[in-house]
């Protein structure tokens, strides 16, 4: 299969599956705390990853590791606590449309900080992009009020949609940092050395957290146990390493334009758990399509 073909097939699998870890998370979280689940998550996806990828571990070299720790904690460790915070106070979808504004936020980083040149036709899509995330909170704000006035609150606090971003940038960080400085390691060998530098201070948390003191006596966290290992072994551990190799035949923007359909497969799953989205909320998400399609708009 030519390298053309690899990143789009790679594409089309990590919409698919990073599309459905959005309504994973949600379910999750119904019986753990968000600290349980951002830390559960990489102590699972660590223990997948170090039974396959512990051997590539040897392909890193000494002056690797800190960009493979940094990765680690950009990337990975920081994204997995903030959207799991962020999913208990709104919902699947509009987390996963958020979620689209990487290629922008990956393009702004190459710009600023890595010398990636951007064309005029990339600015505009940045500041549609940016346009189409403000007007996405903000119509979650003018819903969440007019429920309120109804009487009929749904616990949503799109405020917390600013955390999704703060992840965004995270990622922005860790596709450029890959690109520029470890395109010589396998894609397996960065995923394992990334969980190797979390997951001690995620077992750390999860320990703090009471986790083990109740799993075995909880019926409701032993489901969510079960929705969380699903998404350890397919949303990160399967899908990071496929992602890092897709960083590794294709642009940065390219990679992260993984958004553009992820958004359709978390929506799908949230109208059928029952999710609302006002006409505001779609306008605004095909706005930052549109944003994303345009500074994508030169990779190829």
């Amino acid at each position: 299969m030519s390298n053309n073909a690899q990143k789009w097939f790679y594409l089309f699998i990590l919409s698919l599956i990073w599309g459905s870890s959005f309504i994973l998370i949600k379910k999750g979280l119904v019986g753990l705390t968000d600290y349980q689940l951002g830390s559960l998550r990489i102590v699972l996806t660590s223990l997948f990853l170090f039974s396959v990828g512990f051997k590539s571990l040897k392909q890193i070299g000494k002056r690797d590791w800190i960009w493979v720790a940094i990765t680690g904690f950009l990337g990975t460790f920081f994204p997995a606590f903030l959207f799991a915070i962020a999913q208990n106070h709104i919902d699947s979808g509009v987390t996963s449309i958020l979620n689209s504004t990487v290629p922008i936020n990956t393009l702004i980083v190459g710009a600023l900080l890595f010398g990636i040149g951007a064309t005029r036709r990339q600015v505009w899509g940045v500041f549609i992009g940016l346009l189409g995330t403000v007007l996405l909170i903000l119509a979650g704000i003018w819903m969440h009020q007019a429920e309120a006035l109804e009487g009929a609150g749904s616990g949503q606090n799109p405020w917390y949609g600013g955390l999704i971003i703060i992840a965004t940038i995270g990622y922005a960080f860790n596709v450029n940092i890959i690109k520029k400085h470890l395109s010589n390691v396998s894609a397996l060998a960065i995923t394992t050395g990334n969980f190797l530098c979390i997951v001690v201070p995620a077992f750390v948390i999860l320990y703090a957290t009471g986790f083990f003191d109740v799993i075995l006596q909880d019926r409701e966290m032993q489901i969510a146990f079960g929705y969380v290992a699903i998404l350890s072994l397919f949303g990160t551990a399967l899908a990071k390493v496929l992602f890092n190799k897709l960083v590794h035949i294709a642009s940065p923007v390219f990679a992260s334009s993984v958004t553009y359909t992820m958004p359709i497969v978390a929506v799908m799953w949230g109208v059928i758990d029952g999710e609302r989205f006002g006409w505001l909320q779609i306008i605004a998400a095909a706005i930052i399509l549109f944003g994303v399609y345009l500074s994508n708009k030169r990779a190829n």
